[in-house]
């Protein structure tokens, strides 16, 4: 099993990067958010998961190991491949991801191209105890602070605004400020929309 590959950067685009390791290009399938976070020199260490199906044998490769577990974590779940996994960590950070099936928030993760309305609270069953137990995260925090967002956008909602874009800006806000209230992710929300 292939669990990193560290060499020299020889192409890459928002879906794949070929990395050269002592004379072999080895092509990773990866998401939007390692494309982002890789460096700009030409060395790069990318942890990958290796997948074997019958027709193909496909690399993916990860920024960080975090990325890499929830990743495998998804494609874990039955209706969950790697295109739709990938697709998931590249519409949302592993942070996003844990958080949405930790607080069962099944609208976040049906958001995602491809994912309907079973196959997100497949997800959500399959995963949660998983994520709660391999991340450590405290339910009581993310509940809380899920229900402060569902209050805000409500508000946010009520004064005329889209929800979408407020959705967007109450991220921002509460990733900037975890422990806001109400109150507070309202009003910063208000500067921002």
């Amino acid at each position: 099993m292939i669990t990193q590959v560290r060499g020299r950067l020889v192409e890459k685009s928002p879906t794949e990067v070929v990395i050269d390791c002592n004379g072999v290009g080895y092509l990773l399938h990866i998401s939007l958010n390692t494309f982002s976070g890789l460096p700009e020199d030409e060395n790069v260490v990318l942890y990958t998961h290796l997948s074997i199906r019958d027709d193909a044998h496909t690399l993916f490769g990860f920024i960080n190991k975090t990325e890499r577990e929830v990743f495998k974590l998804l494609i874990s779940v039955s209706g969950v491949g790697p295109s739709i996994a990938r697709t998931m960590c590249s519409s949302m950070t592993s942070d996003e991801i844990q958080q949405a099936i930790a607080s069962e928030n099944v609208a976040v993760i049906q958001s995602v191209k491809g994912i309907g309305a079973k196959t997100a609270q497949r997800v959500i069953v399959d995963l949660k105890d998983k994520i709660l137990k391999t991340f450590n995260i405290d339910e009581v925090s993310v509940s809380a602070s899920n229900t402060n967002k569902d209050e805000a956008l409500s508000a946010l909602e009520v004064l005329g605004f889209n929800r979408k874009q407020s959705d967007k800006v109450v991220n921002t806000v509460l990733k900037a400020n975890p422990d806001a209230s109400v109150e507070n992710i309202i009003k910063l929300a208000l500067k921002n929309l």
